[in-house]
């Protein structure tokens, strides 16, 4: 679930009754992941999303009803049907379980709360016993210490330490669903020029806390950057973050790097030609003692994936598309279709079938 997600669906939530829908389980090729919610209101509003469209529908129309007697897990395919009179979904070929509960139980306001504190900066971990092999419903959250600070009232003590221990060792259990709703990413921006803007607006999107830190508090100022977290002149930057110099000064961005190079943050982007970049990492690896190899493996210079295109705004998808695909340990190069891929896929399993099928 996205960090917007979790925003809109607390919105939703704050001001409505309605039920709380949760991926748990997928089978095959799915367009979301476990922990991908939606909330929907009887009256059929909906914030999130559990399909790229083939389920939302089925449920905005049944939530209600079927949790009117309390938490329930279905299984629903979301495979594609082009025989059918209306083709309904988009064919991703997998199966899915779903936990539909609604909002009005203690675990329901409990998960809620779970992801109003990871909002703000605090890491929330849950395990969710499903309703299923005549297991009843139930729930327990840790916060960023592992204490427990909800439990299910059906729980006995002896269940509820089992359950900390599936979720502290991260251990595979058929009857628990194991999540962490990590707080939002800190993008730190130095340097608060016109370029800054499209790249705070496209984090914004994503979810993310983007603090923008210029020490010209003619720039510094909030009212130019609404969608930021925080506007500053200085920040203390922790190996959590993802930096991205740009100041447009040489002499400003070779003194932030030499600190930023032994801080060592999650990403660490410079902006700037090739040139311009190589004497900048040259001259920081020295006055932080450190090897060239080694400043040239915590930096991305110039930051930002190769997508083409020019001006500010596709620099900024280009500086987050990077972002992103180092905060979820992607392959930073591009995923192709081959025609080997093709023939191999098809030969893996059949692509149609009815969608949805509870």
């Amino acid at each position: 679930m996205s960090l917007r997600e979790r925003r809109e669906i607390l919105t939703l939530a704050s001001a409505n009754q309605g039920a709380l829908i949760t991926l748990v389980r997928t089978s095959g090729s799915t367009y979301r992941r476990p922990g991908a919610r939606l909330f929907t209101t009887p009256e059929g509003t909906f914030a999130g999303t559990i399909s790229g469209g083939c389920l939302e529908d089925e449920l905005l129309r049944k939530a209600s009803w079927k949790t009117k007697d309390g938490a329930v897990l279905e299984h629903y395919s979301t495979a594609f049907d082009d025989t059918a009179e209306i083709p309904y979904g988009l064919g991703c070929g997998g199966e899915v379980d779903l936990l539909l509960e609604p909002a009005n139980t203690p675990e329901a306001e409990a998960l809620l709360e779970a992801l109003r504190s990871s909002l703000e900066d605090e890491l929330q971990q849950i395990a969710t016993q499903l309703p299923q092999n005549n297991r009843p419903f139930a729930r327990i959250i840790l916060n960023a210490n592992k204490d427990v600070t909800f439990a299910s009232d059906r729980l006995e003590t002896e269940e509820i330490v089992a359950m900390r221990t599936h979720l502290l060792t991260e251990t595979p259990n058929k009857d628990l669903f194991l999540e962490s709703l990590e707080p939002p990413q800190r993008v730190i921006l130095f340097g608060a020029g016109e370029d800054a803007k499209p790249i705070v607006r496209l984090a914004h999107e994503m979810g993310w806390n983007t603090v923008v830190v210029d020490r010209r508090m003619q720039y510094a100022r909030a009212e130019r950057f609404p969608q930021a977290h925080t506007v500053t002149g200085q920040v203390e930057v922790q190996p959590a973050d993802c930096v991205v110099l740009m100041t447009h000064s040489y002499e400003e961005d070779r003194r932030l790097l030499t600190q930023l190079l032994t801080v060592k943050p999650r990403y660490l982007g410079l902006l700037g030609a090739r040139h311009r970049s190589s004497l900048l990492l040259w001259e920081a690896a020295n006055a932080a003692n450190l090897t060239l190899a080694e400043a040239c493996a915590r930096t991305s210079a110039p930051t930002g994936l190769d997508l083409g295109g020019d001006g500010p705004e596709a620099i900024a998808l280009s500086i987050l598309a990077e972002i992103q695909s180092v905060v979820h340990s992607r392959d930073r190069r591009p995923r192709i279709l081959t025609e080997a891929d093709i023939l191999d896929h098809l030969a893996e399993a059949p692509l149609r079938s009815k969608c949805p099928t509870p």
